[in-house]
């Protein structure tokens, strides 16, 4: 229900304050379930003043992928230690479970995408930023010897799309445990790097728990 005395809020609080809300939606019941009602409702306010801030709920949803895709990247890139640390824990988030959430993310925004000029357009520049991300790391590795590849961005295409391909199967019922699956994303990021791919296996799996568990939701700032 709406309230009648809406706390007046500063314009880019509360537009923040909405945008954290469509996020939170997008990634408990996907993109299609963002609409200015839906956001507006939990937050106690009408949904002409989500309008206000957003003309559609379309640029609602862009606006809400975005932030969380963004909320991802913090996450998968946010390890100190040297870039062979830096890439084992990237890798341990999504083989572990743990980015799971952002796995069937990414699939529901593909699928929409097909639909969608827009948000077509908003996850190109999102993966294009991600792969600045992960060359950066590569280039860090290279520069002080830990990898051996001339190609970095080739083999940040072939990380992710290892990435991908194990996220393809996220939604499917009970449990795969064959090596091959569970350690894929180790071993292609191994081959694509150039160092042995049971050197990488025990750096991944010596990663600790800290900062593992962290999704995208956390790094809404508490909205969800």
């Amino acid at each position: 229900m709406v309230s009648s005395a809406r706390t007046r809020k500063d314009p880019t609080e509360r537009r923040q304050e909405i945008l954290r809300q469509a996020a939170s939606i997008a990634l408990e019941r996907g993109l299609e379930c963002v609409t200015l009602r839906a956001v507006a409702e939990p937050l106690g306010v009408r949904a002409s003043l989500v309008h206000h801030y957003f003309s559609s709920a379309e640029a609602l949803v862009v606006a809400a992928f975005e932030l969380a895709i963004s909320g991802e990247r913090e996450v998968l890139f946010s390890a100190k230690g040297t870039p062979t640390d830096r890439l084992a824990t990237l890798i341990r988030r999504v083989q572990d479970g743990a980015g799971d959430e952002l796995a069937r993310f990414w699939l529901n925004a593909r699928n929409l995408s097909r639909f969608r000029s827009d948000l077509a357009l908003a996850l190109a520049e999102q993966e294009s930023l991600d792969r600045r991300e992960l060359v950066g790391l590569l280039d860090d590795g290279v520069a002080v010897g830990e990898f051996a590849c001339s190609d970095t961005l080739g083999a940040c295409v072939r990380i992710f799309t290892a990435i991908d391909g194990r996220g393809a199967y996220v939604n499917n019922l009970g449990e795969f445990h064959h090596p091959a699956y569970v350690h894929f994303v180790t071993d292609v990021a191994a081959w694509a790097v150039g160092v042995p791919v049971e050197e990488l296996r025990a750096r991944v799996a010596a990663v600790g728990v800290e900062g593992r568990d962290r999704g995208a939701a956390s790094a809404l700032g508490g909205a969800v």
